[in-house]
């Protein structure tokens, strides 16, 4: 009941850098007009900001935690360190996925005319700017949390796997 309470605060505190995150996903398809999509999520699925158009999403978001959970094991097995990124070519054009800071993941729908060089080049940027946005909204979560007897901020608890 706790780990819940505390990852529906993360949320709520994730989500208030939402209009700055959703700035830069508009900037970024200013500078890549072949970007159909843009969605910056959590790394557990839910939407933080999109500029894309439909009503996917929700079912995107669920699936880039999913492909991430897969990238992270197949990097970590495989011994290439931390998932920096995926990289989907289908018949009708991309989807990239960036890791943005350990909360939250970017996602990019292209068209396969992009140059997908420049493609890493734009999102790397702006992955690297929504990490610095969404990880600092968890900052002044944890800042402005009350202290402890004694002064000290109270201990985030630890979660541990289930036996």
């Amino acid at each position: 009941m706790r780990r819940a309470l505390r990852l529906r605060a993360e949320r709520r505190h994730m989500m208030t850098a939402e209009a700055e995150v959703l700035g830069e996903l508009r900037r970024l398809r200013a500078r890549l007009p072949q970007l159909t999509g843009a969605l910056a999520a959590s790394i557990d699925g839910l939407v933080l900001a999109q500029d894309t158009v439909g009503n996917q999403a929700e079912s995107v978001a669920a699936l880039t935690a999913a492909a991430l959970g897969v990238g992270q094991r197949l990097a970590d097995t495989t011994g290439q360190g931390g998932f920096k990124e995926l990289l989907v070519r289908g018949e009708n054009g991309y989807v990239a996925t960036y890791a943005a800071g350990g909360a939250a993941v970017l996602t990019l729908l292209a068209e396969p005319r992009i140059n997908v060089g420049r493609l890493h080049l734009e999102a790397r940027r702006s992955s690297a700017r929504i990490a610095e946005l969404v990880d600092g909204a968890l900052d002044r979560r944890e800042q402005t949390r009350p202290a402890a007897p004694g002064g000290r901020l109270p201990q985030r608890p630890v979660d541990r796997p289930a036996p």
